[in-house]
């Protein structure tokens, strides 16, 4: 029995289903990753593990590396084999992902030397990398079309509220209990859905041949039935490159800088961070409705250059003399609204941009290329100037010009000539 009511919206409760499914999936792994994998790893190796944090830095270079290796790989593979890479196969590679992640979670508490954490980074980055494309890929499976936009900034909202209000205490510890208690259900619930056949789950499996889910956004196929997106494809991951880098090199100086950091995102009071966590969700709203409203190029435009025009705005305000109280408020505020823009567009864009034969290969180059190599470049330069002293002022003068290239960049998209399809 297929379930194909269909809700108030004009979908089916099938379709809203897989949604949900997919956002409540999609939001809890991007959490493990600002949380656990960012915070948490960095716990266990500076007070842990007694590593500086130039050399825990370092070895988390090498996660983003393995991770953007991995990624590739996979997604290449799966896009050779694509006819084959059903709903089914991508939902049990995924299991497989999540069970992998669980168990080392749990077993990070275990690890009591420099090797066995770089063992353990170098395990999780091929867990986290083969995920990218799997789980990515089920976009076209799941989430149609046109509601793209809504699934990325509810992803967004839900990731972006519960990290600044439940992660307060940024120790190992804490962080592994408070993720298995989500994974240790989450993995038995996936492993359901990927290996008992359920009607729920078949019907699932035949959206992906419906148009409203086969084809991205900018992704249709021209007069000769061929999808060409690859120059669109080039120019989005060296725009994303330039989000992730900017936005990872600045957040890097804020969070060795204990005035931002104490009073804000670790405050000891809720206040401080339910503000944080409510001006990611306003902004995630704010970027869904532009997705879903906006053209390709005004829509970039516009997520892209109030991003850089945010961040030039937060980065002026900690160089103010004397900020504090609301003023050091501030900075985390624009700074939420800034990544949140931003994010929504990562999350949906890849499959906007691909069929469900390209999806996993987009996906994975997209995530790999942009997100990950921006944070190992951006982590790399980040240590360099702390090793050579760069003070803090000076650091930040860098990324607010890298933000003012960035907008003015943004401006350029807006008058630059089209240039017809091929």
């Amino acid at each position: 029995m297929a379930f194909n009511v269909r809700s108030a919206g004009g979908t089916t409760w099938s379709t809203t289903l897989g949604m949900g499914f997919f956002v409540a999936m999609m939001a809890v792994g991007y959490y493990y990753n600002v949380t656990f994998v960012q915070l948490g790893l960095t716990d266990l190796g500076t007070r842990i593990l007694g590593l500086e944090r130039d050399v825990v830095a370092g070895h988390m270079a090498v996660l983003a590396i393995v991770t953007c290796g991995a990624a590739l790989t996979a997604g290449l593979w799966m896009r050779r084999d694509a006819r084959r890479l059903t709903l089914h196969a991508k939902l049990r590679i995924a299991f497989v992902v999540v069970l992998a992640q669980t168990l080392l979670t749990a077993a990070a508490a275990l690890v009591g030397s420099e090797i066995a954490f770089v063992a353990w980074l170098v395990v999780a980055g091929c867990a986290i990398g083969v995920g990218v494309p799997a789980t990515f890929g089920l976009t076209v499976d799941l989430v149609p079309m046109r509601q793209r936009g809504a699934a990325a900034a509810a992803v967004t909202a839900i990731a972006y509220f519960a990290a600044p209000l439940f992660s307060g205490d940024w120790t190992l510890g804490f962080l592994m209990r408070q993720m298995l208690v989500v994974m240790v259900p989450g993995v038995l619930a996936l492993g359901v859905i990927a290996f008992v056949p359920l009607p729920l789950v078949e019907g699932w499996a035949r959206q992906h041949r419906d148009p409203a889910f086969r084809y991205g956004r900018y992704a249709r196929p021209g007069p000769d039935g061929v999808v060409r997106v690859r120059g669109r494809l080039m120019v989005l991951i060296v725009l994303m490159f330039g989000v992730f880098f900017i936005d990872s090199l600045g957040f890097l100086r804020l969070v060795d800088t204990p005035t931002y950091m104490v009073g804000t995102w670790q405050s000891p009071e809720v206040a401080p961070r339910l503000t944080i966590a409510i001006a990611h969700v306003i902004a995630a709203v704010i970027a869904g409705v532009l997705y879903r409203a906006l053209g390709e190029r005004h829509l970039l435009t516009w997520v892209f250059g109030l991003f850089a025009l945010i961040h030039l705005s937060y980065v002026l305000g900690t160089l103010m003399p004397g900020a504090g109280g609301g003023e050091l408020l501030a900075t985390p505020i624009l700074y939420a609204i800034a990544v949140s823009l931003y994010t929504v567009v990562a999350f949906a864009i890849w499959a906007d941009l691909s069929t469900p034969e390209t999806i996993t290969v987009n996906a994975a180059l997209g995530v790999a290329a942009s997100a990950w190599t921006a944070t190992f470049l951006s982590t790399a330069l980040a240590l360099r100037w702390h090793a050579e002293g760069v003070p803090f002022g000076d650091h930040l003068r860098a990324v607010e010009a890298l933000a003012l290239v960035f907008f003015v960049a943004m401006l350029v998209l807006v008058v630059a000539p089209r240039r017809s399809a091929p």
